[in-house]
């Protein structure tokens, strides 16, 4: 059903048809980068939370990133608490491994880490864990209706750009 309401989102800018799905399984970001064959850091993980009120929102990072405890309360004025996987299904309609911001069983609040800036295109999930899509940051931000841009991650190689990433995939 996941893969399904996230065609159904993607249908309002024509884009169901360009969901890809492979065999192997690609529910984590190592997995997903071998499936497309491309480096980590340009899979877009969608990561849930929990705010003061038990809401839950979610912010998208690149592969690479790790979120920042101290830049993601100075952000968001809470400690970085995760969904557990129960929370994550009931809140997004998808199960671990397939979460993304598409199609989403509630309506929740949805953030871009920087991190996904140094790359032309990304690879969110598409609700199931063998699916993606390929996107720019633009379409990502606008088929979310992602709220911001912030700055939560950490770890994160800010020098490797699209240019330095094709010479590493080739």
């Amino acid at each position: 059903m996941s893969l399904q309401s996230v065609k159904e989102h993607l249908k309002k800018f024509s884009r169901e048809q360009d969901i890809l799905e492979y065999d192997e399984i690609s529910a984590t970001v190592e997995q997903a980068a071998a499936a497309l064959n491309v480096i980590p850091a340009r899979i877009a993980k969608t990561l849930s939370f929990k705010d003061k009120e038990g809401n839950a929102f979610l912010v998208v990072a690149a592969g690479d990133a790790k979120i920042d405890n101290k830049k993601f309360k100075s952000t968001f004025g809470i400690k970085a608490k995760m969904l557990s996987a129960e929370e994550v299904e009931h809140f997004t309609g998808h199960v671990v491994g397939g979460v993304c911001p598409f199609g989403l069983a509630h309506d929740l609040d949805v953030y871009l880490d920087i991190s996904l800036k140094r790359f032309s295109t990304v690879f969110p999930a598409c609700g199931s864990i063998n699916s993606a899509i390929e996107l720019t940051c633009d379409e990502l931000f606008e088929y979310s209706y992602a709220k911001d841009w912030v700055d939560v991650g950490k770890d994160w190689d800010a020098l490797l750009t699209d240019e330095v990433a094709a010479a590493t995939e080739a």
